[in-house]
């Protein structure tokens, strides 16, 4: 027998209407094969997304961290709540014989809160006497971003990524940290003394 299309439809709307209490359900999603929802992401993990990675920047995941911490310590400071850079005068090694902006080495390890993505930025105008970097490759850059990491314990409240900057003399090198919606002016002394002033 014939049936209209259109009427079928009606009828089998009708029919799980009546038959709500078992559980009718017309298109499921799950039958259709659609993937399910993904669960919410780690307890601890609270950031904002990143702006746009920039063209040759880098982006460093949770795996890259060396180790956790549950204080970057006295010879680091911290900025906009969430990042922690050296408070020291860097001392840095001549590794290459050119006078571009990767001429000077300055080692230090950068410190992430748990649960904050962050963004380090050579300050506009000093991209051609400064790079940095950080991670396992710590190639020479002038952005990194780091994503947002769970802490697992509270001794683990800070996350470790090693590397530093590159300069092509001794400066005191302003660098732009995004963090929390919000974008602060650092100055790091590599090899050059800092006028004392506030972090912006």
């Amino acid at each position: 027998m014939y049936v209209d299309g259109s009427r079928w439809s009606l009828f089998a709307v009708a029919s799980c209407l009546l038959m709500a209490a078992t559980g009718c359900t017309v298109g499921d999603p799950l039958e259709a094969g659609a993937a399910p929802s993904t669960s919410p992401e780690p307890s601890g993990v609270r950031a904002p997304p990143l702006p746009p990675l920039p063209e040759g920047g880098e982006r460093l995941s949770c795996v890259d961290s060396v180790a956790t911490e549950a204080d970057p310590g006295e010879r680091y400071r911290i900025v906009a709540e969430t990042v922690a850079v050296s408070s020291q005068v860097l001392q840095p090694n001549e590794i290459s014989d050119s006078q571009g902006p990767t001429r000077l080495f300055a080692k230090w390890g950068l410190y992430v809160r748990a649960g904050a993505a962050v963004e380090v930025q050579v300050a506009p105008g000093w991209e051609d006497r400064v790079r940095i970097g950080w991670g396992g490759a710590a190639t020479p850059v002038t952005t990194v971003q780091v994503e947002a990491c769970p802490a697992t314990s509270t001794s683990a409240a800070w996350s470790v990524f090693t590397g530093g900057t590159w300069v092509a003399s001794p400066e005191c090198v302003p660098l732009m940290i995004w963090a929390e919606g919000r974008q602060v002016e650092v100055r790091l002394a590599v090899g050059a003394v800092c006028d004392e002033s506030p972090t912006r």
